[in-house]
């Protein structure tokens, strides 16, 4: 039976989502590639046990992911009951829906009808009463947007969810969700959106500046640009990298000599630091106190451990803030 480490609130940093009571874990951990099917079992307990141990509270999954759809909810949903419920009350899990799941008109975007069952089957698959966060996962152009506002209502309404939270809104639509949210009187705490020292969309797009303004908290995923943002291919494409073993979301021709040497001047920089890569990308979204959490992802429990390592410095000066920017422009 696993026990958890009596030192593991000691170090982490607990920041509010925005103007709101719940605090999550600086870092957090995304169950996104190496929880479905295809991983292996006995290192997803021990990511899980590691992530914990050292104060990660947050642990972060959607409707689809896996592979196959829904295998990293029921993986994670067995080590919840195996080793992780007696802490359940310490931890914050959430899920999302938006993305394809089924066939047919009711599979999919963000209906009341799609978002309340896929929701019941997220609940199923994790055997938890409620989820901690529940997301809409994208945004639907052909749904209005009281509908699926109004899901999410239901889902606290129901009990199945303490707090809601959106997916790759921008400022915008942000806003419209978050007035008709205020007016249904539901909790509406959190952002999740793509966001890394090479992708700032956050920044044009107003997500960012909005969700301040708004007091919302924002979750930043693949703040590492889906590995690039590492010492990982500097030295060439290793043969067991994400590039060579899934190729879905990273590509080879992502690997240009422009972004290569990018990467190179990144990476002396965050030397002159005192730290990695990879650190320095993590604190470097963290830097202004905007994002609440970085979602980091991992294949093994080192890498964990590595990058918990960016919450010892995320501050930067205004030379080196100007340098990334240098470095970066297009």
């Amino acid at each position: 039976m696993y026990t958890a480490s009596q030192t593991r609130y000691d170090s982490m940093p607990y920041p509010r989502c925005g103007a709101s009571g719940l605090r999550l874990s600086a870092v957090s951990l995304g169950l996104w590639h190496n929880f479905g099917d295809t991983g292996c079992y006995e290192t997803m307990r021990q990511m899980c046990f590691t992530a914990f141990d050292n104060g990660i509270t947050h642990f972060d999954l959607a409707n689809n992911y896996g592979p196959a759809d829904g295998s990293a909810e029921r993986n994670f949903g067995q080590i919840l009951k195996q080793d992780l419920m007696p802490y359940r009350d310490e931890m914050i899990i959430s899920t999302k829906a938006g993305y394809y799941m089924w066939p047919g008109p009711y599979g999919e975007w963000g209906s009341r009808k799609y978002l309340l069952a896929s929701l019941d089957q997220s609940l199923k698959r994790l055997g938890l009463e409620y989820v901690d966060i529940f997301y809409h996962h994208r945004p639907d152009p052909d749904t209005p947007l009281e509908e699926t506002m109004g899901a999410l209502a239901t889902a606290v309404q129901s009990g199945k969810a303490l707090y809601v939270g959106l997916s790759n809104y921008d400022g915008p639509r942000l806003e419209q969700a978050a007035a008709i949210l205020k007016e249904m009187r539901v909790p509406f705490v959190i952002n999740q959106n793509r966001y890394s020292i090479f992708d700032r969309t956050i920044e044009r797009n107003g997500l960012k500046d909005t969700a301040a303004r708004l007091g919302k908290g924002i979750i930043a995923f693949s703040p590492l640009a889906q590995g690039l943002l590492t010492d990982r291919y500097l030295k060439g494409i290793p043969a067991d990298s994400r590039i060579r073993t899934d190729g879905r979301f990273l590509k080879e021709n992502a690997l240009t000599e422009k972004r290569l040497n990018q990467i190179r001047a990144l990476n002396e920089l965050a030397a002159q630091r005192g730290q990695t890569l990879a650190e320095m990308a993590l604190s470097w979204v963290l830097r202004d106190g905007i994002v609440t959490s970085v979602l980091a992802g991992a294949s093994r429990p080192q890498q964990i451990l590595d990058n918990i390592k960016a919450v010892q410095n995320t501050t930067f000066t205004p030379e080196e803030l100007a340098q990334i920017d240098k470095i970066t422009a297009e």
